[in-house]
């Protein structure tokens, strides 16, 4: 089974040495080659089936945000990364940006045609440097969806309680925004900060509004 390829390389040598390279090759087709990633994209968006496979070479344009916008708009075109570095930092920025496989600047052009065909059949293949940074991403992100379920949870009220303690009001005066005894807002000021593990009103709010932007970042 043919894999479609679609090329964006700065470079014309380059794109089109792996052109001719991978049409040499009954495994693929190159179905479109261009300079920039605008360009690639409009072309690809035209193509009817669509490519199996994209090959950005990193250096053609704006990269990362590049590959998250080739994902955005062609979910369905698998991308592989051309010429990145091989360090934990760059293949786990790579790899959140919906790249399928990484090519290093050292990677022979085998090992090339190895991570199209892999990345087409919906894998992926890497370094061990590369795959080592990956899993210990994955180890981390892991550990945080642990930590956060055993993270006792504030209820709706607490957390009302807590956001007008972040705008400056006292005790009494978030019992009249509330409409609610000032025992009870005691209460649940007490379960708060047993809960956060702190012993300040203002440090309960600092930690519940720095949860909240973590939450909020994109991933």
């Amino acid at each position: 089974m043919t894999t479609d390829v679609f090329i964006v390389a700065g470079v014309r040598l380059y794109r089109q040495g792996l052109t001719q390279a991978l049409n040499a090759d009954p495994r693929f087709r190159v179905v479109g080659a261009v300079a920039g990633h605008a360009e690639g994209m409009s072309e690809m968006l035209e193509l009817v089936p669509r490519p199996d496979v994209a090959i950005l070479d990193i250096g053609a344009g704006p990269g990362l945000s590049a590959a998250r916008h080739f994902r955005a708009e062609l979910p369905e075109v698998r991308l592989v990364a051309l010429a990145i570095d091989d360090t934990e930092e760059s293949v786990v920025a790579w790899a959140e940006a919906g790249v399928a496989g990484f090519v290093t600047r050292d990677t022979p052009l085998e090992g090339l045609m190895s991570t199209v065909e892999w990345a087409a059949r919906g894998g992926i293949e890497c370094s061990p440097r590369a795959t080592a940074a990956l899993v210990r991403r994955l180890a981390s992100l892991a550990d945080r969806g642990v930590a956060s379920t055993r993270r006792p949870q504030l209820t709706p009220r607490e957390r009302e309680v807590v956001a007008l303690i972040d705008q400056g009001l006292s005790n009494k005066q978030i019992a009249r925004e509330l409409h609610i005894e000032l025992a009870t807002v005691k209460n649940h000021v007490h379960s708060v900060l047993e809960k956060l593990q702190v012993e300040r009103r203002g440090a309960a709010a600092a930690a519940v509004r720095d949860r909240d932007q973590l939450q909020a970042r994109p991933r």
